[in-house]
């Protein structure tokens, strides 16, 4: 059943009427809102067996972006995130692209690579040739550790060499291996094969393994989004469209020429990257280090996004990378509202999940160089972050909104300014809605 990811009026309810809402959509039972609502659905009993030295649990806002439709299919999605304005935009822009199709996705198979390091041979390139030789051989000894994975039509697909021949440890011959995971992130899986072909190897060389280990730099396992958008739907009271796309690959271009300013262009799309990945449990900080040594895989750090001026000039963005995540397996099987996040995006595929969490990144990143582009980043941000300021600063209940408000009219968010405010207010003993 399809459902319809379009919010309207969502951020004017209070939680509970936002909830009611997403179960409605995403078919939630009463027991599955009341894990979301109350709090505490990761039980200290599971937290203590999912890591070490375990003494509570931390938790952040867990939210969901709407109006996203990606491939023709709205989905909701859900965002685990502490940063204001994160969520307001993402939802924004996917909002703005629906009017044109919304995302386009794609992906690659879900190859990941594990490395066996061989140290102290004398002849890396002869010793390379030999591993190749007996490709299949090792290949067969991997697959022998998973045979699960190979009825479920995944395993190692291959193998490839790497001569390191210059390093101040001498030379080093690193067999990579090409394992097709399927579903899963597959970290355990490659490590796991890694080990069992190390013996053979060393057998083959004469040389010494040293670390069997999976790679972070998932380049062969892809996400890749796309949006087009015209310059009607970026049109505003101050700004006309075709001035706004033209900000936008400006910025771009400044982020693709500079790698100070790329750090932060690729922050802003793991903005919306992260909290998905979080939400589902996945592991947020592998995706983290394949995206930033994907955003310097030609010798310089650049933009993960590309953003263009199409010929009937519609704003088309574009973003590739790395995305290893996974349905089965780790917190994302442990974790309650991992599998709940799942539900509610209605994901059956991890290649479905790398490609949501592409097209939030993208839309995440439209967001932040459109304000960029126009009326700067801070009016935005600020806006959405006055209400920390202001429950930092002691306001609660009707007074928070209040107080963010009258630090947002005065152009002026400062802790401080919150602080005083909301003292001299309380001294009048004047209701807030005065």
């Amino acid at each position: 059943m399809n459902i319809d990811s379009s919010l309207p009026g969502f951020r004017k309810l209070d939680p509970a009427q936002r909830l009611a809402q997403i179960a409605a959509k995403a078919g939630l039972s009463a027991g599955e809102s009341a894990q979301i609502q109350a709090g505490g659905a990761l039980s200290l009993e599971t937290a203590n067996g999912m890591i070490e030295n375990v003494i509570g649990k931390f938790e952040l806002p867990y939210a969901v972006a709407g109006y996203f439709q990606i491939n023709g299919r709205d989905v909701l999605v859900p965002m685990a995130v502490e940063e204001p304005s994160i969520v307001a935009a993402a939802s924004f822009m996917a909002k703005l692209a629906r009017q044109s199709g919304g995302f386009k996705t794609s992906s690659t198979e879900a190859i990941m690579r594990a490395q066996v390091q061989l140290l102290d041979v004398s002849d890396p390139y002869g010793a390379r040739l030999a591993i190749i030789e007996r490709r299949q051989e090792i290949i067969d000894i991997a697959n022998s550790r998973d045979r699960l994975l190979l009825e479920l039509g995944g395993g190692c697909r291959d193998i490839d060499v790497h001569v390191l021949a210059d390093t101040p440890r001498g030379p080093m011959v690193v067999v990579h291996l090409l394992v097709d995971v399927r579903d899963a992130m597959g970290a355990n899986t490659v490590n796991t094969m890694a080990e069992s072909v190390a013996g053979r190897i060393e057998q083959i060389t004469g040389g010494r393994v040293r670390l069997r280990i999976l790679s972070n730099l998932a380049d062969l396992r892809l996400a890749r989004a796309r949006v087009q958008v015209p310059a009607s739907a970026l049109e505003s009271e101050h700004y006309a469209g075709k001035d706004v796309i033209a900000g936008i690959v400006d910025a771009y271009e400044f982020a693709a020429a500079d790698p100070y300013r790329a750090a932060t262009h690729n922050k802003g799309i793991m903005n919306g990257i992260d909290p998905v990945i979080l939400a589902t449990g996945n592991d947020w900080r592998a995706v983290e280090a394949g995206a930033h040594a994907y955003a310097c895989r030609n010798g310089r750090y650049t933009s993960l996004s590309t953003w263009e001026i199409a010929g009937n000039g519609d704003l088309v963005g574009t973003l590739e990378m790395p995305m290893a995540v996974g349905l089965v397996g780790g917190a994302t099987k442990t974790h309650p509202l991992a599998r709940l996040s799942l539900k509610i995006m209605r994901v059956a595929t991890a290649a479905e999940l790398a490609e949501i969490a592409v097209a939030v990144g993208l839309a995440q990143n439209m967001g932040a160089l459109r304000a960029l582009a126009t009326e700067g980043i801070q009016r935005g941000h600020m806006a959405l972050h006055a209400r920390n300021i202001a429950v930092g600063a002691g306001a609660q209940g009707a007074e928070i909104d209040w107080l963010a408000h009258e630090m947002t009219a005065a152009k002026d968010v400062r802790a401080d300014l919150a602080a005083e405010i909301l003292r001299k207010h309380r001294k009048s003993g004047q209701n807030v809605s005065s």
